[in-house]
Formats: C-alpha cells, sequence, structure tokens
C-alpha cells in the first residue's frame, strides 16, 4: 500500500535555479534519511550531480527549441509513502524507480531516495522538467495526481503488496494513526478461511489443499503449521477459538451441505478485501494463479470497484446488470428515432413530389384513354411519384390529418437533437457497460464463481 503525492518543485525567491535544485536534491539524497546513500538509484543521470545535469539540460532546451524556458517549475517531486512494517526498504526503492520509470515513460532523468528516518518508509523520486531529448517539457496534467496514484497502485499490486481502500473525507485516519499491522497470523487465518471456501471434502482433504499452498504441517495432540516465511510452527487454536481443530472440521462440515439459499459470498465479507486476500496470497496455489491471471487485470478491477465504491459481489452484479440495461434501452431509443427521422424525411418527400407532379397527374386523368398511354410515357417519372405520394398518404392511420411540411420539419429537428443528446449518453454509458462487465468477468475469474457454480449444479443432479 503506498500514497503518493506530485509536487512542482519551484525556483526560491532570492536563488538560482542551481541553488534550489541543489537543495532540494541533498535533502532528498541526506545520507542519515538513506543508510548512507545505500538507498538511492537514478535513470539518464548520476546522482552526485544531478542538479548540474538538470540545469545543462535546460540550456540545451533553449538552444534546440529557440525559446526561453520559461515560469519557475524547475522539476517536479514525487512522495511515495508506505504502508508501516508491509516493504522492505531496497523493495520501496525498487517499487519507485518503477513507478517513475513508466509515469515519465523514460523521457525524463530523475532520482529516487528511500528515506528510512519516519514510521513509514517513504521515496523522494525528482525528475527534470525537460526531456532527455531537450525538445519538450513536462505537462502537468489535470488530475496528473490522481493517475499517479492509480499506477502506483498497480505497481503496489503487481509485486504483492495491498492498495489503498478509498474512504470518504470524514472517515480518513489522522496522519499520525496507522492501520494495524498484517501479521503472519493474520495472513495464516485468511489462508485457512479461503481452503474453506473451496470446500474441501474432509479433514484430510482440508490439509492437503493447506499443504499445496506451501505449509508444513506437524500432528500430535495439537496441530501446528508453519509457513515458508515463518521460523516456527503456529498452533492452529492460537490462532482463535474459529480457528481450531474443531471448528475448522464444523466450518467444513456446513460447508459441504447443500443449501440452495445459501449466498455464493458469505455476508460482511469485502468484496475488495476478499479479492486482494486471494490475489496477493503466497505459496504454491498464488503461484499457479499468477500464471493464469494477470496482475494487471486485477489491480484495474480493484481500482475500478473503489471508484464505484462497490463492496459486495451482489452490488457489483446489479450494478453490471444496470448498466447492461441502460446501454439497451438508450439504444433502443436512438433506433427508433432514427426510424421516425426516416418516416418524416419520407413523408415530407411525398409532400413535395406530390405538390409538384399534382397539375400533370390532374391533366393524364383527364385524357381519353386513346391519348393517355403516350402522355403517360412522357411523364412516366411525374406520374409515379404522384402515384408514390398518394399511396403513402392512404396508409396514414384513420382519421390522421396529413402533417404539414412545416410540422413535419419541426419534430424532425426536435428528434435530431434528442437523438444527438441521448447519443452522446450512450457513448458514456456503453463504455461504463464494457468496464462493468470486463470487472465482474475478472471477479468472476479471480473469486473463482463459476467453478463453484458448476460444484453446486453437480451436486443437486
Amino acid at each position: 500500500m503506498a500514497a503518493t503525492r506530485l509536487i512542482a518543485l519551484h525556483v526560491n525567491k532570492g536563488k538560482t535555479v542551481a541553488q534550489c535544485l541543489n537543495e532540494r536534491l541533498d535533502y532528498s539524497q541526506n545520507p542519515v534519511k538513506t543508510e548512507k546513500g545505500e538507498l538511492i538509484s537514478s535513470y539518464a543521470c548520476d546522482p552526485e550531480t544531478a542538479a548540474m545535469e538538470f540545469l545543462l539540460s535546460k540550456r540545451q532546451y533553449n538552444q534546440v527549441t529557440g525559446q526561453e524556458y520559461k515560469g519557475n517549475i524547475i522539476a517536479y517531486q514525487i512522495r511515495q509513502s508506505f504502508k508501516p512494517g508491509e516493504i522492505t526498504p531496497e523493495e520501496a526503492n525498487r517499487l519507485g524507480y518503477e513507478l517513475a520509470m513508466r509515469f515519465t515513460k523514460g523521457n525524463h532523468a530523475f532520482t529516487v531516495s528511500t528515506h528510512t528516518d519516519r514510521a513509514h518508509i517513504h521515496n523522494h523520486i525528482i525528475f527534470n522538467s525537460t526531456t532527455l531529448d531537450y525538445s519538450r517539457k513536462f505537462k502537468n496534467f489535470f488530475f496528473s495526481g490522481i493517475a499517479l496514484q492509480r499506477l502506483s497502485d498497480i505497481v503496489c499490486f503487481e509485486h504483492g503488496y495491498s492498495i489503498i481502500e478509498r474512504k470518504p473525507y470524514a472517515d480518513r485516519a489522522k496522519r499520525t494513526e496507522y492501520p494495524k499491522r498484517h501479521t503472519v497470523r493474520n495472513e495464516i487465518r485468511s489462508v485457512l478461511d479461503d481452503l474453506i471456501r473451496r470446500k474441501p471434502k474432509d479433514w484430510e482433504d482440508f490439509l492437503r489443499l493447506l499443504a499445496e499452498e506451501g505449509y508444513e504441517i506437524k500432528r500430535g495432540k495439537n496441530i501446528a503449521i508453519k509457513g515458508r516465511a515463518q521460523q516456527r510452527f503456529i498452533r492452529l487454536k492460537s490462532l482463535g477459538e474459529e480457528y481450531t481443530e474443531d471448528a475448522l472440521k464444523e466450518k467444513i462440515s456446513r460447508a459441504n451441505v447443500r443449501d440452495s439459499h445459501r449466498q455464493t459470498q458469505q455476508p460482511g465479507i469485502d468484496l475488495l478485501i476478499d479479492i486482494q486476500n486471494r490475489a496477493l496470497g503466497k505459496g504454491a496455489g498464488y503461484e499457479r494463479w499468477a500464471k493464469g491471471f494477470n496482475l494487471k487485470q486485477t489491480a484495474k478491477t480493484l481500482l475500478f470497484l473503489q471508484q464505484h465504491n462497490i463492496h459486495s459481489y451482489e452490488e457489483l452484479e446489479r450494478m453490471t446488470n444496470e448498466a447492461v440495461t441502460g446501454a439497451d434501452q438508450l439504444l433502443a431509443s436512438i433506433k427508433e428515432k432514427d426510424a421516425r427521422i426516416k418516416e418524416i424525411e419520407a413523408l415530407r418527400q411525398h409532400i413535395f413530389d406530390y405538390s409538384k407532379t399534382r397539375k400533370i397527374y390532374f391533366e393524364y386523368k383527364r385524357l381519353p384513354k386513346a391519348k393517355k398511354a403516350e402522355f403517360y410515357e412522357l411523364h412516366r417519372a411525374e406520374i409515379e411519384l404522384q402515384e408514390a405520394a398518394r399511396t403513402a398518404f392512404d396508409q396514414l392511420p384513420e382519421g390522421m390529418k396529413l402533417p404539414t411540411v412545416k410540422e413535419l420539419s419541426a419534430e424532425r429537428t426536435r428528434l435530431i437533437q434528442e437523438r444527438q443528446a441521448e447519443y452522446v449518453e450512450y457513448r458514456k454509458v456503453r463504455a461504463d457497460r464494457t468496464e462493468f462487465i470486463r470487472a465482474k468477468q475478472n471477479a468472476d475469474v479471480i473469486l473463482s464463481r463459476h467453478d463453484a457454480e458448476r460444484a453446486d449444479q453437480d451436486r443437486m443432479k
């Protein structure tokens, strides 16, 4: 889990660009904060001479583009702060380097300094405002901070770290309050819960699945287990009353009882937390899952669920159905208006044709039969248009008065405006529908809902 912030570094009053760059970089590379400089990395520059290299690039920018470097922004800083106890300083520096590379697309020189002087490990990433080819400056685009945070979440998740759960401002903890550390015992409880949801046949099958997850099992009066990252065995009964051998056997028994009214997801389980626990679990099961599914897709799904404040599968399913239904209704309305507009245009054309060919048609009707054939050949097009118009008028609903061209034009204009407004909304709804469908499909894969539903159907046969 990492919080990020993008900060524009300006020239301080009364100081030169070189002085300001040196001050910012010296602070970020403080040996006391960076384990004597061991936690400093860089791209396309030397950390010790980065200030002069940044300054030189600005002079080269003037020569290449012929433009004066306007404005007082000399560089940008990314602060990336990690959850206490979740990451090592070396790994934090590596993630900070990857974040900077992906955010700048490798077009800007930067340094990454990891500070360990606080309770939370954090990175100071400083990148040059001008590109490496001296042709452009970094554009601090609208919502760049949000884009940076999402990219940081994706990078963290791809490397097996949790992402930040979005909360309303009023519910956020103060800066001095930190969430409880995710302990080894919490991780074991999460693994045991996950194995129960996979509905093992019996106790031995449950232990087999636990061994496949990479846990060593010591049998005896009290069963104890040890994961790869553990130094000693932990007894199941020490995890709490819900995780004793008897309690787990009872859960296995209940999980295999047929209940047509049972919900697929247990009440109270947050979908976001459930997906994170499954995706960030360790062991053989995690390794098999990671090979079969893209972690980037999982990260994007979690971010999408956070953005729409979705915390249960039922809520995701309902909102997906609403998005699909809403898009279908809008599309049907647009098609209906298209059809009516075509009817109006055709009827209006018939009115024009009727008016233009009326005299010729009446003249044709008054002629004796002997002369009609010759007259028809001379005025075939006009007569056919008149007859087509009359046929169209006869097909109007009984009792309906033929509208005027003015009335038809007004209705056509109104329908076109409504259709344009609906189409703008439809494009947005269609995009939402696609995102909801993709999020639900990804959630189904992560939660293995398809397999569970097929297993329920097989047992009910």
